[in-house]
């Protein structure tokens, strides 16, 4: 357990306001008459603190306080593209924005949480004392804004009023993150105070880009305060460090479930999206995948789309699970988004239906955005995330450079899609009946299971692992992924996993309400199962398969296989359900293939993960006993069928 208010505050202590009265002063000076206003109507003091000392951390020339308006965020537009941070595209409302050639993913090597030296850290996290990060702040943030407007925002993340949501401001120089969280958040500057009295507490967030240059990079740094909720962003334009309260409020709500609502509540890198079956009645999803790993494709393919990044979940008063998403846009990866995957993302980027902001991809002559595996004819030339394109361009080491970084973005409001639910602005949440969890994972699992039972589904969460994307900054090779949510979890994780334990086997969820969690996986290769090559086993639209058996699944309506690791969809259920969902016929080879267990690679996985989390302290020893239990029984199996079982064989036992 972690304490809140434990440690000096940085931002007090270095802004040293301390009074309303003071707190008075410097917004009458910093502010126009307009934004003084404004500001009167925050009456909780801990909030005009917080943001009067940001004042005189950054030294701003003026501060704007935006109540989300229709003229205060028309004032942020016309900000961001006076100072060149968005330009106009040749459509209506779509702006496009750049990061720093070298700052466009989040910079996992800077980033830190501050820790007040008893408390226990996430072992695959950075941490650094509450003392340096007082110094360094103190050196780099003093006066950054010198010469800048300072924008002022407060935002719900949540419905406001939902058990979950928690209130938050973002104080920041760049017009772009405040035009970005007018898009991904819901500005509750008139429910501020009664979300704070609500709720007990806030975030805050401090941002400034500074002179905004490539060599200021390596002074980059983005700070996380558990302690005092307080992150601090510093020589950064990529949203991913900058718009804090995404990632770096998302941490916080991690620690408020893990510590303070444990066993009530979870806080989960997760998609929320309600899947039709039988009857037309919908089942909602809550679904974890790693940033780049198809998060939003899987949202994608329900009928009624909730979320498609983070989901607040709890357990509400009738026994059942509720999630809420904390945010109402989307900050999506444009990559491979193309007419025969995503034809309703494409109406929107190409005609004037929605308010979209792209990022780091290329523009050409006629300001038309293109991006790499869209399915279009890319043009000739144009203006892209590393300047003026051409062709052929290649980079100093000569490596052709594409038309769009990999995790080149757009960013838009859940409202224009065609398969919105107004269900998402509900402060009781939906019921959530399936929990999954998926990794790029190209040689091992197979492409859908589900756990024998809530202890079984949350090892399958502790158990992600996945290929390093283009999300992170310098990150190579295959990494733990403990339920996709291993970037954004404070604490130990071991701390994180009793939560997990606790929630999932309550006593308050009813039986009928009871979850059912499960595996996805839809990056098996043919070279992986007896073939050759890096080719995708099965196509992206096969999602919407996986996603229907569990659907049926978790309503009884399919029986399954049951193996050591969970149980498979049978055969003939699959073939109908292709035919149904996708008009697709679905043979039994490829079946066999992407269903039988290849045991030696299950249990290397397994070995893998026992001895990593046997170097985390606190990790429940139930963790140890499922992957004995899963081992032998896999054991059990290659001694009486070899290294790969099939379905038939498994349905023998």
């Amino acid at each position: 357990m972690f304490e809140l208010k434990k440690g000096i505050d940085i931002l007090g202590h270095i802004g040293g306001l301390k009074s309303d009265e003071e707190a008075e002063r410097v917004f009458r000076d910093s502010m126009d008459d307009a934004s003084f206003e404004k500001i009167q109507k925050i009456k909780i003091e801990e909030a005009r603190l917080k943001i009067a000392n940001a004042i005189v951390l950054g030294r701003p020339d003026n501060v704007f306080v935006n109540t989300g308006t229709p003229e205060d965020k028309q004032f942020i537009i016309d900000l961001s593209l006076k100072k060149g941070e968005e330009s106009r595209l040749a459509i209506k409302n779509h702006t496009i924005h750049y990061d720093l050639a070298a700052e466009q993913a989040r910079i996992i090597d800077r980033t830190y949480y501050i820790t007040n030296d008893d408390e226990r850290v996430s072992a695959l996290a950075q941490r650094i004392s509450r003392e340096d990060a007082l110094q360094y702040v103190k050196e780099y943030m003093s006066g950054i804004m010198k010469g800048m407007t300072m924008v002022v925002g407060f935002y719900a993340r949540g419905p406001i009023g939902a058990e979950p949501t928690i209130p938050a401001i973002e104080a920041t120089t760049s017009a772009y993150v405040c035009h970005s969280a007018e898009l991904l958040y819901r500005n509750c500057f008139n429910a501020f105070d009664a979300e704070v009295e609500r709720v007990g507490h806030f975030f805050t967030n401090v941002h400034s880009e500074g002179p905004n240059r490539p060599e200021d990079l390596p002074n980059a740094r983005v700070f996380m305060d558990r302690a005092h909720q307080t992150t601090f962003s510093t020589f950064c334009t990529y949203a991913g460090n900058t718009l804090l309260l995404k990632k770096g409020n998302h941490r916080f709500a991690v620690d408020r479930a893990t510590y303070h609502r444990r066993g009530k509540e979870i806080s989960e890198h997760m998609f929320i999206t309600g899947v039709k079956g039988p009857g037309g009645r919908i089942t909602f999803f809550g679904g974890a995948a790693p940033s780049g790993c198809g998060k939003t494709t899987t949202a994608m393919t329900g009928d009624e789309f909730i979320s498609d990044d983070l989901a607040q979940i709890w357990i509400a008063e009738d026994g059942t699970i509720r999630s809420v998403n904390p945010e109402s846009g989307i900050f999506g990866i444009i990559k491979d988004v193309n007419w025969d995957d995503d034809p309703e993302m494409l109406k929107l980027f190409r005609n004037e239906k929605a308010e979209i902001i792209f990022s780091n991809l290329l523009i050409d002559e006629n300001k038309t955005p293109h991006w790499e595996g869209y399915g279009e004819e890319p043009p000739q030339k144009g203006f892209s995330f590393q300047g003026e394109w051409e062709k052929g361009k290649t980079d100093k080491d000569g490596t052709p450079i594409p038309i769009s970084h990999p995790n080149a973005r757009f960013t838009l409001k859940c409202n224009v899609l065609d398969n919105y639910s107004d269900k998402i602005e509900d402060p009781t949440g939906v019921i959530t009946k399936v929990f999954t969890y998926s990794g790029r994972d190209s040689d091992t699992m197979p492409p859908v299971w589900v756990a024998k039972s809530p202890d079984h589904g949350i090892v399958i969460g502790a158990s992600l692992v996945s290929q390093a994307t283009a999300t992170e900054v310098g990150a190579t090779g295959v990494k733990r992924q403990p339920w996709a949510n291993q970037p954004f979890i404070p604490g130990g994780l071991g701390d994180y996993m009793h939560g997990q334990f606790e929630f999932f086997n309550s006593d308050k969820v009813k039986e009928e309400h009871r979850p059912i969690l499960a595996g996805l996986n839809y990056f098996l290769t043919h070279g992986a199962r007896g073939g050759k090559g890096d080719k995708l086993l099965g196509e992206k639209k096969d999602v919407h398969v996986w996603m229907g058996w569990l659907e049926r699944r978790v309503h009884n309506d399919v029986d399954a296989i049951e193996t050591p690791i969970g149980l498979l969809p049978k055969y003939e259920d699959l073939k109908k359900l292709f035919k149904a969902l996708i008009n697709k016929g679905y043979d039994r080879e490829l079946y066999d293939k992407q269903f039988s267990l290849y045991i030696d690679n299950i249990i290397k996985r397994i070995d893998l993960q026992t001895v990593a989390y046997k170097k985390d302290e606190n990790v429940p020893d139930k963790l140890f006993e499922i992957y004995d239990e899963q081992r032998k029984g896999l054991m059990a199996l290659r001694e009486k069928y070899g290294p790969i079982v099939t379905p038939a064989q498994l349905e023998k036992g």
